[in-house]
């Protein structure tokens, strides 16, 4: 039996959505169908918000945080405790340590950790962004995701800091070894940013 041939602005579309992570060609078709079945204005409304998100979203220049401008509205906050410097792997890290409502102090997002078998070194982070920062404040929690990656990230991180006399602390456990921030519930989480350990 023949193969069913989409017409090719379909094709194009079944197989950018195929891109998107944890999104195979199935679901990517279904989606692709029903955006082709939808309302033209809701069609367009996708669209748009799409071309708007890469417009106007960057990254704050101060911690890496998603951003609309230049600084990011945690950075912008003034309630915020300028003491504390809370270091995250990503961004989806971060929101989900302010979803707990437990940490009230400032972030800086690496962007990644230290992993040489995927080439991501030292300097592919935003590390040389972090010193500077780090001498200002009385604390640095390294909550990085306890992976071997992460692990290693920590150490490394910690060793920079030591000497500039902050206190570096990470995480209580309770987040499982491998594990990632993103998928910890946020009892759990709350509970880990609030008995933090001293490195």
């Amino acid at each position: 039996m023949p193969a069913l041939l989409l017409p090719e602005v379909l094709e194009d579309l079944i197989n950018e959505l195929g891109k998107l992570p944890g999104i195979g060609r199935k679901t990517a078709t279904r989606l692709a169908f029903y955006i082709l079945e939808t309302d033209k204005d809701e069609a367009l409304s996708l669209a748009q918000a799409i071309v708007k998100l890469r417009e106007k979203i960057g990254f704050c220049s101060n911690c890496f945080n998603l951003a609309e401008g230049n600084i990011c509205g945690i950075c912008q906050n003034p309630l915020r405790n300028k003491k504390i410097l809370c270091v995250v792997e990503d961004v989806t890290s971060l929101i989900m340590i302010e979803k707990t409502n437990e940490f009230n102090g400032l972030y800086h997002v690496l962007g990644g950790v230290i992993s040489p078998l995927d080439g991501i070194s030292a300097q592919n982070l935003n590390i040389e962004e972090l010193l500077p920062r780090a001498k200002q404040v009385e604390e640095v929690i390294l909550a990085l995701n306890p992976s071997t990656e992460g692990e290693a990230t920590s150490i490394y991180l910690s060793r920079l800091l030591k000497p500039m006399n902050v206190r570096i602390t990470k995480p209580a456990r309770g987040i499982p070894l491998g594990g990632h921030l993103e998928f910890v519930d946020e009892l759990t989480l709350s509970k880990a940013i609030k008995s933090r350990l001293d490195i």
